[in-house]
């Protein structure tokens, strides 16, 4: 279906965010690249190195499933969802098959997918993974300061087609931390999810941070917003 999708407009002059559809597209590249599933790229290049492997998954083993948390819906969600416009850019490109929900989040089918835009991770193996991007940890590290340059680096900061505001991206990753002015903390890299939960790490303060939540709530709420103020916290403690 990605294959066959014809651009809703000329590339190189607009961005919009792919939610869902940038993980099959960077499985499929992963794949092609090293003839593996990215799920093991990411275990022995990445999980095992860093002794994270049964806490940070692309794809969870069968056999792993009986440890994981499930995900609740929060009460109000089903009318927050049917509260959005039907023709909102972000709805029309993430089918509603594989729209994020605590339903699908519980799906063995999914959680044992190779699908990298929804990783299954706790909070602690997610900031040990951003803190090896900023530098050595226990002997590993996962770029060099020249890489890590340049993928946290401003590549773009027009307005978004899909969520329909300016956002500042790096090669991958949003720039700003959580709940603070993106322009004002550039320095911070990483991704709120779906759901509530988010990772980020800091080049000027050398700090990564990750909090990982199971009530799904997909959109602005007070349990969203008490990322920021933690972050905050982290940030200036």
């Amino acid at each position: 279906l990605i294959a066959g999708s014809e651009p809703w407009w000329e590339p190189g002059t607009r961005t919009g965010y792919h939610a869902m559809t940038w993980g099959f597209v960077m499985g499929e590249i992963v794949r092609r690249a090293t003839g593996k599933p990215i799920s093991h790229v990411l275990r022995q290049e990445v999980a095992a190195p860093l002794g994270i492997a049964d806490e940070l998954f692309f794809g969870v083993p069968e056999s792993e499933l009986g440890r994981l948390a499930r995900l609740e819906e929060a009460p109000d969600t089903a009318a927050m969802m049917a509260a959005m416009p039907a023709d909102m850019p972000l709805l029309k490109a993430t089918p509603p098959a594989v729209t994020p929900s605590a339903e699908y989040g519980n799906n063995p089918v999914v959680l044992t997918s190779d699908i990298p835009s929804g990783g299954t991770m706790s909070a602690r193996a997610a900031a040990r993974m951003y803190a090896a991007l900023l530098g050595e940890v226990d002997g590993v590290r996962l770029v060099s300061d020249e890489r890590l340059r340049e993928i946290t680096a401003l590549a773009t900061a027009d307005v978004d087609q899909m969520v329909g505001f300016p956002m500042p991206r790096a090669l991958g990753y949003n720039l700003g931390r959580p709940g603070a002015d993106p322009q004002e903390t550039l320095s911070a890299f990483g991704m709120p999810g779906m759901g509530g939960s988010a990772a980020y790490a800091d080049t000027a303060t050398g700090i990564s941070f990750a909090l990982t939540k199971n009530r799904f709530f997909p959109g602005p709420s007070t349990a969203v917003d008490r990322i920021g103020e933690l972050v905050a916290k982290v940030a200036t403690g």
